[in-house]
């Protein structure tokens, strides 16, 4: 017979458990904390026509910032990912995203270079962080993973389109001075999931995943690391390049064109992520994803044709979008099936590592944005969705079922 004192230990943590979020509620409430850590992660692209101007920068040192950001908030996740699969993810989500809410909405208020500079390559670990962890959550907290996935993926471009209509709305109405202040939700959101997120298992020691394991990268999951890497170059061109290319046709740097368009681009992303992870239990994954990156080249070309700001403009922005992004959970999951004692590695390899390689690359652009000039130049980076689709064709269909023990 149990004691009077076991019993309300039982009963007091009964109680606690019921206190957290689980099911559809976790999988909503880690969509909304993707939201908020990706409109602070991609808040520099909607600042970089300000920046320029206030710093009097060259195209090349502010891809150069791209690049910084790049490696902070992706390049790490892979290794990030380990670290949430040896202890626990909640924790790393939550501050992860708390961390990257306060020190990204310091960008606006930079008041030197060398200081935007510490402020990317400390504040992009946050994104780092929480990317591997939240998304391994997600996928355990629903039986339908591509769809799951999907939706969570959908954060994140959700809030990077709200992010560039807010930060020039209030930019224009405050003044760059107000703009810190934005991150109070999110630090609200990353305390709400810190304390209501249930605590996440820890893998036991033996089957703990290596802080770099050699095997994921040379395997059928580098391959698709590559994909994704070429695919990235191309959104990192779009979101980047765009508000340049717009001032250049004669928009104000801070012009409610460039967070429209921006604002378009995204949130059209976000419906592509979810239609794909929707579509992924009922049709080939391989036709998914090798279509939509195929379909995502001639629309990212075709806005620099159209008339700019017409509704035939915001059209195709949008079509662009929701093509250039809808792989990335397909992506996702096919990396995460094919290394299930690695989940979170595997997803911080697809949904960090690609973006932050891009964001290298992009350095290049950046040099040839200078030399070429900017339409040239954004050409060239849509032209990495080509052999990008190559590559998914091919290792989609060779590896589709086969998982790394």
């Amino acid at each position: 017979m149990a004691s009077p004192e076991s019993t309300a230990t039982s009963t007091k943590s009964t109680a606690s458990r019921n206190t957290f979020v689980t099911g559809t509620g976790l999988s909503l409430l880690l969509v909304l904390a993707h939201s908020a850590n990706d409109a602070f992660a991609n808040i520099l692209s909607v600042l970089l026509p300000t920046l320029q101007a206030r710093f009097t920068l060259s195209e090349t040192v502010l891809a150069s910032f791209v690049a910084v950001v790049s490696i902070s908030s992706n390049v790490l996740q892979p290794v990030m990912g380990a670290l949430s699969d040896r202890w626990g993810k909640r924790r790393l989500a939550a501050l992860g995203l708390i961390a990257g809410s306060v020190l990204m909405s310091l960008l606006a208020v930079a008041p030197s270079v060398w200081l935007l500079v510490l402020l990317l390559a400390i504040g992009g670990l946050g994104s780092a962080a929480f990317h591997p962890a939240a998304s391994s959550m997600v996928r355990a907290a629903s039986r339908r993973e591509g769809l799951s996935v999907g939706i969570f993926t959908a954060g994140g471009p959700f809030g990077s389109a709200v992010a560039p209509v807010v930060v020039l709305a209030v930019i224009a109405n405050y003044g760059t001075s107000a703009v810190p202040y934005l991150a109070i939700p999110g630090v609200l959101i990353g305390l709400v999931l810190l304390f209501f997120a249930p605590p996440q298992e820890r893998s036991p020691a033996h089957k703990r995943p290596k802080l770099f394991d050699l095997d994921l990268f040379v395997g059928p999951i580098g391959v698709l690391c590559a994909v994704g890497v070429l695919r990235s170059l191309a959104y990192v061109t779009f979101l980047n390049a765009m508000p340049l290319w717009l001032v250049a046709q004669g928009f104000a740097r801070d012009s409610v064109m460039i967070g429209w368009t921006l604002g378009v681009y995204n949130a059209a992303a976000a419906l592509g992520v979810v239609i794909s992870g929707a579509l992924d239990d009922k049709m080939s994954r391989r036709l998914l994803v090798v279509g939509s990156i195929l379909l995502a080249l001639p629309l990212m070309a075709t806005t620099l044709f159209v008339p700019t700001g017409s509704a035939l403009f915001f059209v195709t922005v949008a079509l662009a979008g929701m093509a250039a992004n809808a792989a990335i959970p397909l992506l996702v999951v096919s990396a995460q099936d094919l290394a299930p004692h690695a989940v979170a590695t595997a997803s911080g390899m697809l949904m960090g590592l690609t973006w932050g390689t891009a964001g290298v690359l992009y350095l290049g652009l950046g040099a040839l944005q200078s030399t070429l000039g900017l339409t040239p130049a954004m050409l060239i980076g849509y032209a990495f969705l080509l052999p990008g689709a190559v590559l998914a064709y091919i290792v989609l269909g060779r590896h589709h079922s086969r998982r790394i023990a």
